[in-house]
């Protein structure tokens, strides 16, 4: 049912909006380009969607339309400690949703960004939260989740809220992709001193073996185990968290903020269960759940940010779910001559400086958004008047 206030804006529930609502498909994702790639929860949970990282899946020819995203499309978690989280799909590949995620369409007459934006938002997670109860393992079905309350505004107010918003999302978009810009930079530095050994200097260090292979000379290969220790995060539900400044890793990456940390930054986290082996790098200090190991070293940690994303954490401990520690310390780690890893370090800082100050204007643009949000969707601050945003 729609009810129409006098200024024009209409309350409704999200469902009376939606031109379908459907259930996504049930498939083995695979590394290997086999099909269409596959969104799944963890990939809605951070701020953008990194395709690059998304994986495929099987799928017959005739079924790929009925799960095939298109830009505009809203997909929300419906299971989980992240049942209520949802993306607005833009641009998207060759794709179709996994099937703990419920697909939206919102009907031509509404603007879907504006929904979107609705839908993302603290507002949104929290009514969902609210309609679950505290069940251990939380979960939702499509009529909770379209069971939002929404004001709607006008068509032309929708659109220009729409466009403000999203400025703030393009300016952070752009940002992210500096980021992923200099973080390349210093993988492949890292590549060329550490992989293909050529570091400055090294026409004149004769190259021996080792159970690696060919190294430079002086160079030592030990155990994982002996040069870092992979320390457990600590358990933080949905419910116990309090927003403050302190980001929180799972292994999915920042998966919220706390008011509390746990390790002082900058520090190093790999994923334990869920996207088991994934890396991640944090300037600031940070909370790390139980999904996630965080480091423990006294080497210059740049080296082995990197060092630990070539290394294979596949487990093959079938009584140990997710990533075996005992097992993660029997790898080869490459130790190479000191002063070779500190010139590294200061090569990699300047572009790790940068990376931060990106990462702190993207915040800055992020709860700026986040402000504006709650009120413009809501009606209390006009979107007529605003000229110059973002």
């Amino acid at each position: 049912m729609i009810n129409v206030s006098p200024s024009g804006w209409k309350e409704v529930v999200l469902r009376d909006i939606c031109e379908s609502i459907s259930y996504g498909y049930t498939a083995q994702a695979q590394d290997e380009p086999v099909g269409p790639q596959f969104l799944r929860i963890t990939d809605i949970v951070p701020n953008l969607i990194g395709w690059s990282s998304v994986p495929y899946c099987q799928i017959a020819p005739q079924d790929v339309e009925k799960y095939k995203l298109q830009e505009g499309d809203i997909v929300i978690a419906r299971t989980g400690a992240t049942t209520g989280y949802a993306k607005w799909i833009k641009n998207p590949p060759h794709s179709i949703f996994a099937s703990y995620l419920v697909r939206i369409r919102i009907s031509t007459e509404h603007d879907n960004r504006f929904v979107g934006f609705v839908v993302e938002s603290d507002e949104y997670k929290q009514f969902i939260r609210t309609n679950i109860g505290g069940a251990a393992q939380p979960n939702a079905n499509a009529q909770i989740l379209t069971s939002f309350p929404i004001r709607l505004p006008p068509l032309p107010t929708q659109r220009k809220t729409a466009a403000v918003l999203s400025a703030y999302d393009d300016l952070i978009e752009n940002n992210t992709r500096r980021i992923a810009l200099l973080e390349e930079m210093a993988r492949l530095l890292y590549r060329e001193w550490f992989v293909r050994f050529r570091f400055p200097g090294h026409e004149s260090v004769r190259l021996v073996d080792s159970s690696l292979g060919e190294i430079p000379e002086g160079w030592e290969v030990r155990q994982l185990g002996d040069v870092i220790e992979l320390a457990y995060g600590k358990g933080l539900r949905e419910v116990d968290r309090v927003s403050g400044p302190y980001p929180v890793y799972g292994s999915s990456g920042v998966v919220g903020y706390h008011k509390e940390r746990l390790v002082n930054g900058p520090g190093i986290v790999v994923g334990r269960k869920g996207n088991v082996g994934t890396v991640y790098w944090s300037d600031d200090d940070f909370y790390p759940i139980d999904t996630v190991f965080y480091v423990k070293t006294d080497i210059d940690l740049c080296y082995v940010y990197h060092n630990l994303q070539y290394q294979n954490f596949i487990s093959t401990d079938t009584a140990v779910p997710g990533l075996s520690r005992n097992q993660a310390y029997l790898l080869p780690f490459l130790l190479p001559d000191v002063s070779v890893t500190g010139r590294f370090q200061g090569f990699v800082t300047p572009l790790f400086d940068q990376i931060r100050n990106l990462r702190l204007k993207i915040g800055n643009l992020r709860r700026t958004r986040d402000l504006l949000l709650p009120r413009l969707v809501s009606g209390a601050l006009d979107v007529e008047g605003m000229t110059d945003y973002a």
